[in-house]
Formats: C-alpha cells, sequence, structure tokens
C-alpha cells in the first residue's frame, strides 16, 4: 500500500464538506491508523520515555514477530506517522507529531 504522505488537510471534516481528493488522502491516513498493532505501535513509540524505540524492542511488548513489526512500522513511516533512523543493525522510530495532528485536527471540532 503506496501512501501520498499528508502534510496538510483540509477544512474540519465536521465544518465544511471535503474535496474527493481531500476524502481520498485522509482515509488512506486513518486507514494506516484502523490496524490495531499499528495503532499500538504508534502509541508505544509516541510514549516511550525517550521518545523513541528501537524496532528490536516491539516484538516482545507487541507479541508479534520481529517480520510484522517490520511490515507495520513500514506501513507507518510511509503515511509520514513516524520517520526511521539506522543505528548499526536496528532501526530506531520518532513519531511525527505534525503528521499526526493532522489526522488529529481534520476531525476536531
Amino acid at each position: 500500500m503506496k501512501l501520498k504522505i499528508i502534510k496538510s488537510c483540509c477544512e474540519l471534516v465536521l465544518v465544511e464538506p471535503l474535496t474527493a481528493d481531500e476524502a481520498d488522502d485522509l482515509a488512506a491516513a486513518f486507514k494506516v491508523l484502523a490496524d490495531p498493532v499499528r495503532l499500538r505501535i504508534l502509541s508505544l513509540i509516541a510514549n516511550a520515555a525517550s521518545g523513541e524505540m528501537c524496532a528490536c524492542d516491539l516484538p516482545a511488548v507487541t507479541g508479534r514477530s520481529q517480520p510484522t513489526v517490520s511490515h507495520h512500522l513500514s506501513l507507518l513511516a510511509d503515511a509520514g506517522l513516524v520517520t526511521r533512523e539506522q543505528r548499526g543493525k536496528w532501526a530506531w522510530f520518532r513519531v511525527q507529531p505534525d503528521r499526526v495532528a493532522v489526522l488529529r485536527d481534520a476531525l476536531g471540532s
């Protein structure tokens, strides 16, 4: 699933009707978060004490295999919701608060 990274959006969904393109882009981004594993991974990274988390730690806390975690991290990164930094053989992830805010703000009232 190749996603367009949402950098900004539209008027509030509840205030003004979305265009078809805005609805497509926003729905694709929400679809990424509609998976419970991805939503949990995003939450774990966002709430990590250091503000980042190593991919190596996520299988144990999610109960998922490394390939499954990697798949979900890739989708979150493709959507621009997390950034990835390679350190040695492991990747470290941080939440992109401005991208998450676009989704939050689209539903604000």
